[in-house]
């Protein structure tokens, strides 16, 4: 993880291979073509972000066969592996937009029905807390450019409509958890 407690690209995809296993076992070609599916359909075609091996996750005990040797192994989460994918599904979300937030992001509501409904609201607070302050960096670049001529200022308010719009989904997903007891 990168020093504020946010996800590598190597360990977005680790999310990725650990939370779909953690839905039930697949065979290691499987596993890895659902990663790459849903990987290249959020980002596109990224060399870079494919290169995690499903082997490195074996060899570091994060996954075991379920039945079955070598190739034609069905692969399960070890307990390894579930606490692995805790770590890597409470980690924080970088300020900004980028395209790893917007997989991490994806990810999250993909695997955030693992988590307990504590784990769930919290996750849920983070995503609101994420966006809310990627709308005041907006807005304060807005309010600094807004005497300028040129398409700026329209493409940010573009920009402020859906992450206002991203807000209010997520306070009405976060009320839907239910309150905290």
């Amino acid at each position: 993880m990168y020093p504020d407690n946010t996800l590598t690209p190597k360990e977005a995809i680790r999310l990725c291979a650990l939370g779909t296993l953690a839905q039930g076992p697949l065979r290691y070609s499987a596993l890895a073509n659902a990663v790459r599916h849903f990987i290249s359909r959020i980002l596109g075609p990224s060399v870079e972000l494919m290169g995690t091996s499903i082997e490195l996750l074996k060899y570091e005990g994060l996954v075991e066969a379920a039945d079955g040797t070598g190739d034609d192994a069905e692969l399960a989460i070890s307990d390894a592996g579930r606490r692995q994918l805790d770590t890597l599904i409470t980690a924080n979300l970088r300020s900004g937009a980028n395209e790893l937030n917007k997989v991490v992001m994806t990810l999250k509501f993909r695997f955030l029905h693992l988590l307990d409904t504590e784990g769930q609201r919290a996750q849920a607070d983070l995503l609101v807390d994420v966006c809310v302050n990627e709308l005041a960096r907006l807005d304060d670049l807005r309010q600094h450019h807004a005497g300028e001529p040129g398409f700026l200022v329209p493409w940010l308010d573009h920009d402020i409509d859906l992450l206002e719009s991203r807000i209010a989904w997520l306070e009405a997903f976060r009320k839907s958890l239910g309150e905290a007891a």
